[in-house]
């Protein structure tokens, strides 16, 4: 151990400046955070599977990908009520693989998070000029104002914006469950299948463009549930993380699962797949297609879908800033990054990612218009399967070194269950190379920079008295014992 920590310029105050709130969320507040990061897909994005795979295309995808992520969540429970540290997927790597394999499930983690928010900058851009809210335009000065805001309510205390980010989410579900309803009463099976055959091997009316549509659909069928795996990254924030972190992520999990079965069925079946596989705003277009251009329904759900998006690009701020929080307060990256508020805010951690994100928003979309969101939604979910396969790996091999840990909840079949969200998450990193190779290059040339700067330069700078390191000295030395 004594090569691998260097803990110069580390005294008995390093922690002190750096120490989250405790007791700001129970379990229904994290189960909103769950949702709320997610819940944008479910307003748009969702829908180009249709145009990759048609109906029955994105039906399977969304089926594999529901899958993966509900034998992911799982596990995700049992390792959050037995670690309970802000640096969740690190936290839970580190203990299981090591430095190295901390740091990489760290670091795709913080690719995430970190460029997910640029990208719902973009389109909540497209929204503010679609409303003609103020006379904006996307651009620059909607993209400054967003990020001012939002990441501004977070370094006023996380509890006020865990609170805030929970109203924002309900206005989000009732716009849902209004279109919904309203566009029930013109469903019918017929429609989801309205999308002419290609001539691709395995074409026909269910999957029009053959077994390929299926591979091409699968990044979207993600889109339904991206995110939803932040949650433990606020076990340092609640008070009972043992009991609540696995109720939080279920009850999140349970809740979009239900909402992508409802909305894959009822607008296609309603509006048709043909209306609506292309739009950027699938809801709005499918009620006007049913109820007339005058919809009032339509006009609220669109307004509503714009917080959708703020309700996800406000809550990924929260998970990006607990991450590299997490991550430079154990010495992955500059120690300065993990420094707190007298708010126990981390304010260092919130700043500079949304500084990159609001650069990136910017510059790609001055040169790329609408294609910029599309991009950096790619790589965000390029980042998150990498991290999948880790974090599944993670439980693993947790169970299999430490059976005799100390865990509060278990995940139901074991390694089982991991073992198939491993094998999924494996599927949808190639998969991703199918839709978007460029997304994918840039992701991969990020993380092997990342990468050399752990090997060069941090693992000889760890700070051993972080929690996540604590974790795993603990194992270390109980191994020693044995």
């Amino acid at each position: 151990m004594a090569s691998t920590y260097d803990e110069r310029g580390v005294d008995d105050s390093y922690l002190e400046h750096r120490k989250l709130k405790r007791g700001a969320a129970g379990w229904v507040l994290l189960a909103g955070l769950g949702v709320s990061y997610v819940i944008s897909g479910d307003f748009a994005g969702w829908n180009f599977g249709l145009d990759e795979g048609g109906w029955g295309g994105l039906l399977i995808a969304t089926l594999l990908m529901g899958l993966m992520y509900t034998c992911m969540v799982f596990g995700l429970a049992e390792m959050s009520s037995a670690l309970p540290v802000a640096g969740a997927g690190y936290g839970f790597a580190r203990r299981a693989m090591g430095p190295l394999g901390g740091f990489a499930t760290g670091m795709a983690v913080l690719i995430e998070y970190a460029v997910a928010p640029a990208a719902i900058a973009v389109f909540i851009g497209g929204y503010v000029e679609a409303l003609g809210l103020f006379g904006l335009t996307s651009g620059w000065l909607v993209f400054a104002i967003a990020y001012l805001v939002f990441i501004g309510i977070h370094l006023y205390g996380v509890g006020e914006a865990l609170k805030l980010m929970f109203a924002i989410t309900a206005v989000a579900v009732v716009a849902l469950v209004a279109a919904l309803i309203g566009l029930l009463p013109s469903f019918s099976t017929s429609k989801m299948l309205d999308i002419a055959p290609t001539g691709a091997a395995g074409a026909s009316d269910f999957l029009p463009m053959g077994f390929a549509g299926v591979v091409a659909a699968l990044v979207y069928g993600i889109w339904f549930f991206l995110a939803v795996e932040g949650v433990p990254l606020a076990a340092e924030e609640t008070d009972n993380p043992a009991r609540d972190m696995p109720r939080g992520i279920i009850a999140a999990m349970l809740t979009l699962l239900l909402f992508a079965a409802l909305i894959l069925f009822i607008l296609p079946g309603s509006a048709g797949s043909e209306t609506i596989r292309a739009s950027d705003n699938p809801l709005p277009e499918a009620i006007r297609a049913v109820r007339g251009e005058g919809s009032l329904l339509a006009d609220f759900v669109n307004w509503a879908g714009l917080a959708g998006l703020v309700a996800s690009f406000f809550s990924i701020i929260y998970a990006y800033s607990r991450q590299l929080f997490a991550l430079s307060r154990a010495g992955y990256l500059p120690r300065v990054m993990s420094l707190t508020s007298s708010r126990k805010t981390p304010w260092v951690a919130l700043l500079v990612p949304g500084t990159i994100g609001f650069v990136l928003a910017g510059v790609l979309e001055a040169n790329m218009g609408a294609d910029a969101g599309a991009l950096l939604i790619n790589i965000a979910v390029f980042g998150a399967t990498v991290s999948y396969v880790l974090l599944n790996l993670s439980h693993i091999m947790l169970r299999r070194r430490e059976p005799d840990l100390e865990r509060p909840y278990r995940t139901p079949g074991g390694v089982v269950t991991t073992g198939v969200a491993l094998v999924l998450s494996v599927v949808a990193v190639v998969a991703t190379f199918f839709v978007d190779e460029r997304a994918a290059g840039i992701t991969a040339g990020v993380f092997v920079l990342a990468l050399a700067y752990f090997w060069f330069y941090s693992r000889h700078h760890l700070v051993a008295s972080a929690p996540e390191e604590e974790f795993a000295a603990i194992e270390s030395g109980e191994s020693d014992l044995h």
